[in-house]
């Protein structure tokens, strides 16, 4: 099963345990893909050291984001995509000891941006300083409601522990924070363990990418090891699904010998389509023995899985194989040498699907998908 030709996509039904095999040309009926990189024009956002911002907490002007930055969030507002991404300073010596804060570039086309000089979210002297300083606000998810009220899940990070946080805004630039996702549920159980990455399930209402409600709740994918999930009735108090034991139940996890055999954590907001759920995620390529001699020790590539769209919990099918994976040389230099194609920010936009991701944690790119043109991914090593 290991001997796959390039460019076969390969996924596995998880409830007959069948593999599929679709031809070299296509992707499974169920996937978003495949991805085009445009010619010539990533990265599209690259550090700017002459943006200089007063930070609340150094009481004094930062250039926030003259050493990287990555991991886009993206939105439709008014017409053009805004993507919010992670920024880094220059104040620490290594990924993740910088203090990270959230830029917001709006584009008409999705590929040119205009940049603001200042952040939009970062640590400051409110309820939150306690959970998002020194490390900042990091790896946003965005996604918006009907009534056009838009909801960010982002890694506050305080250089102890990392806390999925909620905030809201009704323009992408002046945010309401309420804190950690969990920190109500079950009395606070899972406030204080280490979570990351939250995809909030979302549909298409025409041509309108919006917040779903599925069983009367919202729901939402997390996590950076294994994929959890939980709900909500109010967009900002989630409650983790357990188990019998009042453990967190992971949906699908890291496997041996996969591009995935490290880590499974979550990217864009997932989709609901007349298939199913499609989360899009990230896999991590374990270093040792278990993981895909294929790729690179501690890359990044990208994988699909198929939920039930009356059940958000149940796993129909997953590809065996990344639909994207680093390819370009700024995917594999920078902060994250190994390789990295970090999906985060994902939208509809003139009837394709835009997709922004992280360059090796240093850059941003973007990937078209033409759903008139159903191709193959990223090729795939022999």
């Amino acid at each position: 099963m290991k001997n796959f030709i390039a460019g076969l996509a390969i996924c596995t039904s998880i409830l007959t345990g069948q593999v599929f095999a679709q031809t070299e040309n296509t992707l499974p009926d169920w996937t978003f893909g495949g991805f085009k990189r445009p010619v010539g024009v990533n990265p599209v956002i690259s550090p700017d050291s002459t943006s200089r911002f007063f930070c609340p907490m150094n009481k004094r002007r930062v250039d926030w984001e003259s050493n990287d930055t990555f991991n886009p969030a993206a939105a439709i507002k008014n017409g053009k995509i805004v993507v919010l991404y992670r920024a880094e300073d220059k104040a620490g010596k290594a990924i993740g000891m910088r203090t990270s804060r959230l830029g917001y570039a709006e584009s008409e086309d999705g590929i040119h941006f205009k940049r603001r000089k200042e952040p939009v979210l970062f640590p400051a002297e409110d309820s939150q300083k306690a959970n998002e300083w020194p490390g900042g606000c990091e790896d946003p998810r965005v996604a918006v409601t009907e009534d056009g009220l838009y909801v960010v899940i982002y890694t506050q990070w305080n250089k102890d522990k990392a806390r999925l946080g909620v905030a809201t805004s009704r323009d992408l630039l002046k945010w309401e924070k309420y804190g950690p996702a969990f920190r109500e549920a079950y009395n606070g159980k899972f406030n204080n363990i280490w979570t990351k990455s939250g995809s909030i399930v979302t549909k298409l209402v025409g041509d309108k990418q919006v917040i779903a409600k599925i069983n009367g709740k919202y729901w939402l994918y997390f996590g950076e090891a294994n994929v959890n999930i939980a709900t909500s009735t109010d967009l900002i108090n989630w409650e983790p699904v357990v188990d019998s034991k009042g453990e967190l139940v992971n949906l699908i996890s890291p496997r041996k010998g996969y591009f995935d055999s490290n880590l499974t954590e979550c990217g864009p907001p997932a989709i609901v389509t007349d298939k199913g759920i499609v989360l899009l995620y990230n896999g991590k390529n374990d270093k040792g023995e278990d993981g895909d001699k294929r790729f690179t020790p501690n890359s990044y590539c990208a994988g699909q899985v198929l939920f039930d769209k009356n059940d958000p919990t149940k796993v129909l099918a997953r590809l065996d194989t990344p639909f994207f994976r680093p390819m370009e040389p700024f995917e594999k230099s920078g902060q994250y040498v190994a390789g990295t194609v970090f999906i985060e920010g994902m939208v509809y936009y003139k009837k394709k699907w835009l997709l922004y991701y992280g360059c090796a944690d240093s850059r941003v790119g973007v990937a078209v998908y033409d759903p008139a043109a159903k191709t193959p991914g990223d090729p795939i090593p022999n």
